[in-house]
């Protein structure tokens, strides 16, 4: 597995396409409803668990969550169908959540003409030729994270993630030390949110989350400081004599299709979307990868020795990326048993069929990346840390769309050489310099929000 090859896993051979049933049947609704609450309080009190053993109910199943009826995708075959469709777009609880802090204007939650050219806009810097003018950036985040550890004290996983995630995405995508005084602000405002998120997704409790209890305040004042920390860094850069050559300037220069520069709203919509992609989802995978790095110290020396054989004794680069297939392979395994965005939501735009089951206009479809790439249908030992499954010729059996860690189509995330690059320093870096091992106190149980990491992550970092 490499840094080109591993953001194309879906393209292995098909398997199980689906196809359309003379007479559309209705789906069957998922076992396990209670009245009132439906298959809300499964989804809340044990989500993973309820996802993946919904495949047992069939392929497209209804579910109840209070008033509403959702339909869960559970297969492969038929989550890349629904991701390529143009019957569905992005829609549904999870976005409605999301969108008070994205936004309605940000790539992230548009559709139609308008993310199309949102994408046009920010995909320059993301090219994959564009990325090695980031690998020095990466590196010296990556090693700074490495001489923070070196006093021996224990390590605060999600503070050292999100730190890390935050200052990659800020230096290279918005330059500027400006962004330097506001990364713990970010930190602090994204973890509120995204757990208070989840919780409105999964129990749509609507009037009740504008109550003035301690939860709602403190989630409505985590958002209006993000919102207040992206005004600001917005302030500061048309206030900059610098312009560098970067995403944020390409949205101050950005056009609407009738020529005129896009309006505030969406830049800071855009500058949201950016810092949250930057942060939670690859601040999610650098905590799960620890953990994974605790877990298997076996990997941990592998990696090690890698790095080692490519770079001797000199700081791992970015031009060492490309030769470190095993550290890759570390990362996809973990990706794929513990993906950061672990749930997605699709929205119907008409009638249609899907797998032979009739989904109708405006019906909210649910599918998890979790369950999917645990499917045992779709990998021997499903639940096993096997990074060697992602050699070559074992990969090419894997079903299609049965690993889709950035997404699929016209969504696959703009971002994926960007992640896996920085993703490979990080690991490669660290695993070069320490062992790992929990710490008193430590709790590696998932976290459940809108991305998926571990709950209070400990490390002893073990200098080689």
């Amino acid at each position: 597995m490499t840094l080109e090859s591993s953001p194309d896993l879906s393209a292995a051979p098909e398997q199980g396409a689906p196809s359309r049933s003379a007479e559309p049947r209705v789906p069957p609704v998922a076992a396990g409803g209670v009245p009132g609450l439906g298959h809300g309080w499964k989804l809340a009190r044990d989500p993973l668990g309820f996802l993946s053993g919904l495949r047992d109910d069939g392929e497209v199943v209804r579910l109840k969550l209070g008033p509403k009826t959702v339909y869960a995708i559970t297969s492969p075959a038929l989550t890349g169908a629904l991701a390529l469709s143009t019957d569905f777009k992005i829609g549904g609880p999870l976005w409605e959540s999301l969108e008070s802090l994205l936004g309605k204007q940000g790539v992230a939650t548009t559709n139609g003409p308008l993310h199309q050219r949102q994408r046009r806009a920010i995909q320059p810097a993301f090219r994959l030729d564009a990325i090695p003018a980031y690998g020095p950036i990466m590196a010296q985040e990556a090693h700074a994270l490495v001489e923070r550890w070196r006093s021996g004290a224990t390590v605060d996983v999600m503070e050292e993630s999100f730190r890390v995630a935050v200052r990659v995405a800020a230096r290279c995508l918005m330059r500027g030390s400006y962004m330097d005084e506001r990364s713990e602000r970010i930190c602090a405002a994204l973890a509120t949110l995204f757990s208070g998120m989840y919780q409105r997704m999964v129990i749509p409790l609507g009037p009740l989350y504008r109550l003035p209890i301690p939860a709602n305040r403190e989630f409505n004042r985590a958002l209006a400081d993000l919102h207040l920390l992206v005004d600001e860094i917005i302030a500061a850069r048309r206030a900059s004599s610098q312009k560098p050559d970067d995403l944020l300037s390409a949205l101050l220069k950005a056009k609407d299709e009738n020529g005129e520069p896009i309006g505030e709203q969406e830049i800071h919509d855009q500058v949201v979307a950016i810092v949250t992609a930057g942060s939670e989802t690859v601040g999610s995978m650098v905590m799960s990868l620890l953990q994974v790095l605790a877990d298997h110290p076996d990997q941990t020396d592998k990696i090690h020795e890698e790095v080692k054989t490519v770079v001797g004794e000199r700081p791992v680069s970015f031009g060492d990326v490309r030769k470190l297939p095993h550290t890759a392979n570390v990362i996809v395994e973990t990706m794929r048993l513990r993906p950061a965005v672990w749930i997605l939501t699709r929205r119907a735009v008409t009638d249609t069929v899907l797998g032979g089951y009739r989904i109708p206009a405006g019906a909210d479809v649910v599918y998890s990346p979790y369950a999917i790439q645990r499917d045992p249908r779709a990998y021997a030992e499903h639940n096993e840390f096997d990074p060697d499954r992602w050699l070559p010729e074992r990969a090419k059996d894997v079903p299609k769309y049965a690993m889709t860690p950035f997404g699929v189509g016209n969504r696959k995330c703009p971002g994926d050489h960007f992640s896996m690059a920085e993703l490979t320093l990080i690991t490669a870096a660290i695993a070069f310099a320490y062992r790992f091992e929990q710490a008193p106190g430590s709790d590696d149980r998932p976290r459940i929000g809108i991305t998926l990491r571990p709950r209070r992550l400990l490390l002893k970092a073990l200098p080689r």
